[in-house]
């Protein structure tokens, strides 16, 4: 017997009920948590934001950008300059704090735009290049501005003295808000033309798939999280590094979609955990941490290609119900 969904406004309300409940647990992990493993929570927190975000783009669109590093950059510079700059306090230090997250992130989704749209023409490995030319370039931008009018960028030292106000409540429920956006924009009615560019662009065209805008939402969205993230690491290590968001950078990232599944969006948080936790459980090795983690990966790639879930889910997907004599379900791209 098949059981029947929630309500969504019971699922709503769980959701809020839990980003609630993250605020005490935050004030118990700080209380009596080891800092170090606290660390590790935040990073994989931001792990899981940008892997979910990245999963759009590549995973449930099918583009294969390069560029995520990018977004972030935008987000943590934004992010950074502006706190340091202004130094809030009292009330109106966390409206500050969230508003100038929302601004990284609102920076970085109009990059999206300008990334997403010159590049609608372009697939696979030239999507690839383009993506990865827009991120070299914010890198290259950084490295040679030292400030924007009285804020400070710091050019090829990196930004220093930002305030660090980030902590677990902020991280997690940014997470939750994520890879709830993205699950909801991908299991629903219209979320449904995402997959079927993924699976082939001209035939979601012909069936009257508006690709141009799909594929832009999809950099706009992800750009957007991906800033958010950039962001919430900047005011927690409170020093920005140009050096943090190059290249490797986008590659961990696009590891982590690849590993935990193109197009799950559970798979991608389970990645995330995985690829962030594992090479501290492997810090104990000392120089065989990176050996023993690369022949992890290689491994992983040889025995399970399609990744950890594959294109599968650790919890209920939405499912079109068919009365009986109806005739076969309709194809993803005229939905």
């Amino acid at each position: 017997m098949r059981l029947r969904p929630m309500p969504a406004w019971v699922v709503n309300v769980i959701l809020t009920l839990l980003i609630v409940a993250l605020w005490p647990l935050n004030w118990l992990l700080v209380e009596y948590l080891n800092p170090y493993y606290f660390q590790m929570l935040i990073s994989i927190g931001i792990s899981i934001i940008l892997a979910s975000s990245l999963n759009l783009i590549n995973g449930i669109t099918g583009q294969f950008s390069l560029g995520h590093a990018g977004f972030m950059a935008i987000g943590a510079y934004t992010a950074g300059a502006l706190m340091k700059h202004f130094e809030p306090t009292g009330m109106a230090l966390w409206p500050t704090y969230l508003g100038v997250l929302l601004l990284g992130g609102l920076l970085a989704a109009v990059s999206g735009v300008f990334v997403g749209v010159p590049a609608l023409r372009l697939r696979g490995d030239y999507l690839a290049i383009a993506t990865l030319g827009f991120g070299e370039i914010i890198n290259v931008v950084i490295v040679n501005t030292d400030s924007i009018g009285r804020l400070d960028i710091g050019g090829s030292s990196g930004l220093h003295g930002i305030p660090i106000l980030t902590n677990f409540f902020w991280v997690f429920a940014w997470a939750i808000v994520c890879v709830v956006c993205v699950w909801r924009l991908a299991h629903s009615a219209k979320g449904k033309a995402f997959f079927a560019i993924r699976e082939d662009e001209i035939a979601a065209a012909a069936m009257g798939v508006d690709t141009t805008f799909f594929k832009v939402a999809a950099f706009v969205i992800g750009a957007f999280f991906a800033g958010v993230a950039g962001g919430l690491s900047a005011l927690w290590y409170g020093d920005l590094d140009p050096e943090s968001f190059r290249f490797m950078r986008s590659i961990e990232i696009v590891a982590m979609v690849v590993l935990g599944g193109s197009g799950s969006v559970t798979g991608s948080v389970l990645a995330a955990v995985v690829l962030t936790a594992l090479p501290e459980v492997l810090r104990q090795t000392r120089e065989l941490r990176l050996i023993i983690y690369s022949l992890l990966l290689i491994g992983m790639m040889l025995l399970r290609p399609e990744g950890l879930l594959g294109k599968r889910e650790l919890w209920w997907t939405p499912r079109r119900r068919h009365r009986p004599g109806e005739g076969a379900a309709t194809p993803p791209a005229a939905a």
